[in-house]
């Protein structure tokens, strides 16, 4: 008697943590364990800018399609940034989810907050990452050599707005050795993959055990 190749319903998950926590860091590290998860790729209003590709890094569509999409519930989140709208499609992620296979999102509290709250919600799992402390925080945005300290004091200030959400999530990490927090995310996900609602085949399978021990007898 075999089981089918999937018969789980794939998970959304979704990973957030202040800039400079770890978020993209440890994105790479879930996607090189198990390279079937896939990344949501947003869509967004604004024009693409030099080396970015339409579908890979992000959908690129006109304002008013955005809004038909949203009108027609076909966005699990979305927001406005800048005068430019984001979001997340749906169709990829429920395909995703019909073949097993996980989708990972990289969004902020408010997006995740909208992805809970969908028709897809009972598929979310949300994991938010803290830094060990505020100031190795800063530490990290400093050794970027990238931004101004104006921009990493806006920057420190959001994140302790973000860090004010960690109890809206399912699990809540403090990254402070990386290798043991890739190493809890695996976990997290290994278990949530195997919880019973999740396993699509398991009513068949168990009335394939109870008619073969039946034939038995």
């Amino acid at each position: 008697m075999e089981r089918q190749s999937h018969n789980r319903r794939g998970l959304l998950i979704i990973l957030s943590s202040p800039s400079g926590a770890g978020k993209s860091f440890h994105s790479k590290i879930l996607r090189k364990w198990d390279p079937s998860i896939q990344f949501s790729v947003s869509a967004t209003t604004r024009p693409p800018r030099v080396g970015e590709e339409d579908g890979v890094d992000y959908h690129f569509v006109e304002k008013q399609e955005f809004k038909d999409m949203v009108a027609e519930g076909e966005m699990l989140e979305h927001a406005e940034v800048f005068t430019n709208l984001y979001g997340s499609p749906k169709a990829p992620v429920k395909t995703a989810m019909g073949a097993g296979e996980d989708t990972l999102f990289d969004i902020d509290w408010q997006g995740g907050q909208q992805i809970r709250n969908s028709s897809l919600g009972n598929d979310v799992v949300s994991i938010f990452l803290l830094p060990p402390s505020m100031k190795v925080l800063e530490e990290r945005l400093r050794s970027r050599g990238q931004d101004s300290d104006e921009v990493i004091e806006g920057r420190m200030a959001k994140s302790l707005d973000e860090v004010s959400h960690w109890a809206e999530y399912d699990y809540v990490l403090v990254n402070d050795d990386p290798d043991e927090c890739a190493e809890s995310l695996k976990a997290i996900l290994t278990a949530e993959r195997a919880r019973r609602e999740r396993q699509i085949s398991l009513n068949d399978f168990v009335r394939e055990l109870q008619t073969e021990y039946e034939d038995q007898v």
